[in-house]
């Protein structure tokens, strides 16, 4: 008799840790935020690109372009602008993964767009984000002048515009006229210390297929239908999303604001993509 209520004395405490231990794991687990646990989202990878020979590319071409986050289509890629619900803007995931180390950022102040000088987060942060001193007037007599400490923090939303760098490759092994993505760079507006402006601030550049893996692992708003949302690797690779060129590879270097403004710059935009198209199509005969 004694031997069976210390057996009951046993389990009823062991049933009663264990229910204090399951019940604190159901405070320490937020609740689903949601009717269904998202499982496709983090067991997606990138589509692995074909290969493709040195001898089969019989025609190549380096284009670099422009995408306005401001524009409707593009929008997808600037909001939300503070993250919830596993959503995020493409440079909040960018910022993320530099900061995780899971990317390499490259300086975008060097002369050429090459992959030259890795840059650390500590470095990137400390560009972006800097203390100035500015003097001011006082409004009352004797209206002298005081320092003004001022600093200038980094937010995602700052990044209005977003610079690609990608490769059209036409493999005759394939027959077909192929562009793989090289390089991302996010860019912002610089002004003055009056507030006008004085031009656009590229901050660094990232090596796209490192990024692939992060880029297919976060979702795209789908403004039809949120259970179909699209990975920004997709996004990227099926190319929907609106941009303009502003260089080609040229003997000169150079890019199409050096030798053309307003309209006209625009119509040699236009000029460069129709001519990658059309060399396609004169490939062939019907």
């Amino acid at each position: 008799m004694k031997r069976l209520l210390i057996i009951a004395f046993i389990f009823t405490m062991t049933l009663g840790f264990a229910v204090k231990t399951y019940s604190q794991q159901i405070l320490d687990t937020p609740p689903r935020n949601g009717v269904y646990d998202k499982k496709s989202t983090v067991e997606r990878n990138p589509l692995p690109y074909p290969y493709i020979r040195e001898a089969d590319v019989m025609w190549t071409k380096r284009i670099w372009r422009v995408i306005d986050l401001r524009e409707k289509m593009n929008q997808p890629f600037y909001y939300p602008e503070t993250p919830q619900n596993d959503w995020r803007s493409l440079v909040t995931i960018i910022m993320d993964a530099l900061k995780e180390g899971s990317i390499t950022a490259y300086d975008a102040s060097t002369p050429t767009d090459e992959f030259l000088v890795p840059l650390t987060y500590q470095e990137i942060m400390s560009r972006l984000e800097r203390i100035d001193t500015v003097q001011y007037t006082r409004p009352y007599p004797p209206y002298d002048l005081y320092d003004t400490i001022i600093k200038k923090s980094f937010y995602p939303s700052d990044v209005k515009r977003i610079r690609i760098k990608e490769d059209w490759i036409f493999d005759k092994q394939r027959s077909q006229l192929d562009v793989r993505i090289i390089g991302i760079c996010p860019v912002r507006d610089s002004y003055t210390e009056k507030g006008e402006f004085r031009g656009y601030d590229p901050l660094f550049w990232i090596y796209y297929p490192e990024a692939r893996p992060i880029f297919a692992k976060c979702d795209v708003f789908n403004r039809f239908n949120s259970a179909e949302r699209k990975s920004y690797d997709v996004v990227f690779q099926k190319r929907i999303f609106s941009s303009y060129i502003y260089k080609e590879d040229n003997v000169y270097d150079r890019k199409i604001t050096e030798y053309s403004t307003g309209i006209d710059a625009l119509l040699e935009s236009e000029r460069i993509k129709n001519k990658i198209f059309d060399f396609e199509e004169n490939l062939w005969s019907y």
